[in-house]
């Protein structure tokens, strides 16, 4: 990536005296990365992009994938080696005490440095998915220039996550260390880690992420109904992979099929027993939030009771707590109620987050945990991003070793009438992106 202040695009022109003259091609930028993403591979984006881009004077343009564990930003490049080795690789750089991790972190577009007008980091994110970031040269680059390069990334997001799924490039590229087998079959099985809409936001993080060993969340939203469920199996090897991905699967699988949340305790009871004759079993939460009425409904089968954070006071949701599921005691058959408020938060949590302790003995508890959120929150950073920072917090207290998988879902609801579409954006981390174009001088 040329950064000389006489570059040229592939065009054979300065940037500066390219900038677009209409609309026209703006739309055909787009139009066409659109048109060449159907037969385009992963490893193939990159270079795609940059000759796009410089029809509107977007040049010398690198996209950087964050890794699995959001501390380090690596370029998409073609035929990356396999993960494992020590120290940074090429071109890597951290997301901690730079501009562009700063970009990350707010969902903002900002120049590469003081003073610097040519050079610009601009996030990555798919729908509300934060992906990474990409490094833009375009010159004293207007209000109509930075729109281009927000729109041009919401494209090379989108263009990603469609091709992630079918190349190993991606996957090498994102992680830093080897996966076990049991963590490969969870990460493919979960959701996204952040989804919201204008009357709810989710966001989840799982740690450790190259050897979990079992648990697993899942999510889904219909629009009225937001599903959530939190397992964790016993053990801590392969076999407790397999039951936790069973058990998910079984739970999706009957909830698809209309079942209700203690039907679909039974139908993870029948699983697990029939396959492990009682030998295995998983703790979880089942839950339903309604979003028109803000009625939470819970399951709780032997795990941590749910909280919630109304304000800057938790809300412990205690309540009848059935035996674990597959353990062949019986399935839960008593549903928890509770009345949400606009803007409360509620938590599902694995007890590695709470009961884990460092070196010296002391548990990190369930107070902390709390008292971290309520911090970061004054602080009106994105809430994929205080969950990031509650994750490297608690990594930190155990000096970088956990003995147990540590997994945080976090819904809020935002009311009946939701939230303004900009509110929304600054709660998630989404650059703003407004639907006219600013008028050409």
């Amino acid at each position: 990536m040329s950064l000389d202040d006489g570059a040229t695009t592939d065009h054979g022109v300065r940037p500066e005296e390219h900038f677009p003259e209409s609309a026209t091609e703006r739309s055909a930028m787009l139009g066409a990365l659109i048109s060449a993403s159907h037969f385009s591979t992963l490893e193939q984006l990159p270079e795609r992009v940059s000759e796009e881009a410089a029809r509107v004077g977007l040049t010398d343009i690198t996209v950087y994938l964050v890794d699995l564990q959001q501390d380090l930003f690596t370029p998409l490049v073609p035929h990356p080696p396999p993960a494992g080795g020590t120290g940074l690789r090429h071109g890597e750089f951290r997301v901690e005490g730079t501009v562009a991790g700063r970009a990350f972190q707010h969902g903002e577009v900002l120049p590469a440095g003081p003073g610097d007008h040519d050079h610009w980091w601009v996030p990555l994110v798919n729908g509300t998915d934060r992906l990474g970031v990409m490094r833009i040269t375009a010159p004293d680059a207007d209000e109509a220039a930075q729109l281009d390069m927000r729109r041009l990334a919401a494209l090379v997001a989108l263009m990603i996550v469609s091709k992630r799924g079918l190349s190993d490039s991606y996957s090498r590229l994102v992680r830093r260390r080897r996966m076990d087998v049991a963590t490969e079959m969870e990460w493919r099985l979960m959701p996204s880690r952040t989804f919201a809409t204008d009357s709810l936001m989710i966001s989840a993080l799982m740690e450790p992420a190259y050897q979990v060993s079992g648990d697993v969340y899942d999510y889904a939203f219909d629009g009225r109904i937001a599903q959530l469920s939190l397992f964790d199996a016993m053990g801590h090897d392969t076999a407790a992979g397999v039951t936790a991905n069973l058990a998910l699967s079984t739970a999706r699988n009957a909830r698809r099929e209309g079942s209700d949340l203690a039907s679909t305790a039974a139908a993870v009871e029948e699983v697990l027993v029939e396959q492990f004759s009682g030998d295995r079993f998983v703790t979880g939460i089942l839950a339903e939030l309604d979003v028109t009425t803000g009625e939470l409904d819970w399951l709780n089968c032997g795990h941590p009771h749910p909280v919630v954070v109304r304000g800057r006071s938790p809300v412990h949701l205690d309540g009848p707590t059935a035996p674990p599921i597959g353990a062949g005691l019986g399935h839960p058959d008593t549903l928890c109620h509770k009345q949400l408020e606009p803007g409360d938060r509620l938590l599902l949590y694995t007890d590695g987050v709470t009961e884990a302790r460092n070196p010296e003995g002391e548990e990190f508890g369930l107070q902390r945990f709390i008292d971290f959120l309520l911090r970061h929150q004054a602080d009106e950073l994105p809430v994929p991003e205080t969950l990031r920072r509650l994750i490297r917090h608690h990594l930190a207290y155990h000096k970088g070793q956990l003995r147990d998988d540590a997994t945080v879902v976090l819904a809020e609801w935002h009311g009946a009438a939701g939230l303004p579409e900009e509110e929304t954006k600054d709660k998630v981390g989404i650059p703003d992106m407004p639907e006219t174009q600013p008028a050409e001088e």
